[in-house]
């Protein structure tokens, strides 16, 4: 039987899960949090999608195996080809997955340009691509896979001249666009997004799903009874396929 005051296990590719954790902390503050980064694994963005349901499915085992009685997917790579497998292996489990912003970018805007950064495997998902032309008629999207983000951010450089480099590159052919929005795809990208800012050399409002992930969890917990009635605040406790990661786990988690 699920405990109320059981841990909320979080999950991602690597690190990039740690900008959804500080959001899940910062909503529930007295709920425990178990949280497991694959960086031994990473990237998934840029692997067949076989073997990323076989990543998250090996990953969400763990951390039901350890008494989480919800899990948080943590990666717009893993939701978008894995979370319809997971709900149907458990669905007596809160399962909540994470998408690109791209519904507030569009709407709180008029007519906005919007650029989507994320991983090659997000953006050729069905899932996205159906979102996408949901909206075509409201926005100007553009889409941009930025997998060199993840590797900066997995190896701890979240402003560092490496990293300066690759978004130069990458957003050079965007500085002419009029954007107004930039929806971070991936959840590595919230930790460079000062980084981001600079190199675009724009104005655009930056969007992720952070936020809405936590609190649709947040919704998602209290509809099944399954919050906690602990006092706090809650425990966090980092897990990573790479133990040696977790250094880097927690140096993000308190940025």
């Amino acid at each position: 039987m699920v405990q109320r005051n059981a841990p909320i296990g979080v999950f991602d590719s690597g690190h990039g899960g740690i900008s959804v954790l500080r959001e899940l902390v910062r909503q529930m503050p007295r709920e425990d949090f178990l949280y497991f980064g694959d960086s031994a694994n990473a990237p998934y963005g840029t692997r067949r999608a076989d073997e990323v349901r076989a990543l998250t499915a090996a990953a969400a085992a763990r951390l039901f195996e350890q008494g989480c009685k919800a899990l948080v997917v943590a990666c717009n790579t893993a939701t978008s080809v894995a979370i319809d497998d997971l709900r149907r292996a458990y669905p007596d489990v809160p399962i909540v997955g994470i998408e690109p912003a791209l519904k507030p970018a569009v709407l709180e805007n008029d007519h906005p340009g919007v650029l989507v950064m994320a991983t090659e495997m997000t953006l050729r998902e069905e899932k996205f691509r159906r979102q996408m032309a949901f909206y075509s008629d409201r926005a100007t999207i553009y889409r941009l896979p930025a997998p060199g983000i993840v590797e900066c951010v997995e190896r701890g450089d979240v402003d560092g001249p490496g990293l300066t480099g690759y978004l130069t590159s990458i957003l050079e052919p965007f500085r002419a666009v009029q954007l107004d929005a930039v929806v971070l795809g991936c959840t590595h990208f919230p930790f460079v997004r000062e980084a981001i800012v600079r190199c675009l050399k724009q104005p655009a409002r930056l969007y992720d799903g952070g936020p809405g992930t936590a609190r649709e969890t947040r919704r998602r917990l209290e509809a099944a009874g399954l919050e906690t009635d602990a006092p706090g605040p809650g425990r966090v406790v980092l897990t990573n396929s790479r133990p040696e990661a977790v250094a880097i786990s927690r140096m993000l988690l308190e940025l």
